[in-house]
């Protein structure tokens, strides 16, 4: 697997032109007989507050192996322009069966395709992996590269989904150093108030994913060994220190959840939880 220190000294400190106006080319990578370190998914699981039995992998984990993929796309020619400040639009991971940590894993990403929207140009990762011959889990992830003088989006609001039974969690400032530590996921506005001040950001970022998983971490006593598929949409940051208000309901054949600022009323995630079978 590439390095994730070195892919971000390329996306930090490279230069880029600018975005060349044309749609981007599909650019494939993969990595085989990938292993994974039973410390490194306990340090995980216990920053995302996962359960972890020492066997299973938290669904979302296999998802820090694929982001190094991602970032070897980031990194490729054909992205001609700068990375800093792009956005993590949505997520959906779909899992098959559950993978032991034992198991060796292939892996791999392509960027499947592009488009230019009213806030700029968005892109697709497909993340595929396998063992064996075996598709176990997949994800589909959409960016998006925002173009000075395109259109911003107006802040969102809550959905109307019934808001009881509310957990409320309590982000720590340093919580963005925990996650990196654990997944490899190094990106500067997660770090330190001091680094993200220097990208226009006044305090430090949670990392959108942690937010995914921490959300999947509560609702695993739904799920069970049941393949099920996971689907976010990120909309407000979270900023750190915070606190955080968490709620979901039933819906037919899942679960339909948000995570909200303290008061309920914006939300920073919103997501569905589907049964596959």
């Amino acid at each position: 697997m590439p390095s994730l220190l070195t892919l971000y000294r390329k996306i930090f400190f490279g230069r880029k032109p600018g975005w060349d106006q044309q749609p981007l080319p599909s650019v494939f990578v993969k990595a085989t007989n990938v292993s994974v370190s039973a410390k490194k998914v306990a340090q995980y699981a216990e920053v995302c507050q996962f359960n972890f039995d020492k066997h299973i992998l938290p669904p979302t984990y296999l998802y820090v192996l694929a982001f190094r993929l991602h970032a070897t796309i980031f990194t490729h020619e054909a992205m001609t322009f700068p990375l800093l400040g792009m956005i993590h639009l949505k997520n959906s991971i779909s899992v098959y069966r559950q993978v032991n940590v034992t198991e060796h894993v292939d892996v791999q990403c392509e960027l499947s395709d592009s488009r230019t929207t009213d806030s700029g140009l968005e892109f697709d990762l497909v993340s595929k992996i396998y063992v064996a011959d075996e598709l176990v889990w997949e994800a589909f992830s959409t960016y998006l590269y925002r173009i000075e003088g395109k259109k911003r989006i107006r802040p969102p609001r809550a959905s109307k989904m019934a808001w009881e039974n509310v957990q409320q969690w309590t982000l720590p400032e340093g919580l963005g150093r925990q996650y990196a530590n654990a997944s490899g996921d190094y990106n500067l506005i997660h770090l330190h108030p001091i680094l993200s001040k220097r990208f226009g950001f006044d305090r430090v970022l949670a990392h959108g994913m942690w937010s995914k998983a921490r959300s999947m971490a509560y609702l695993m006593q739904f799920v069970g060994d049941k393949p099920f598929k996971l689907d976010v949409e990120f909309k407000l940051p979270v900023f750190m220190p915070s606190e955080v208000t968490f709620g979901y309901e039933s819906i037919e054949g899942g679960k339909q959840f948000e995570m909200r600022d303290i008061k309920g009323r914006r939300p920073h995630l919103t997501g569905e939880l589907t049964y596959l079978s």
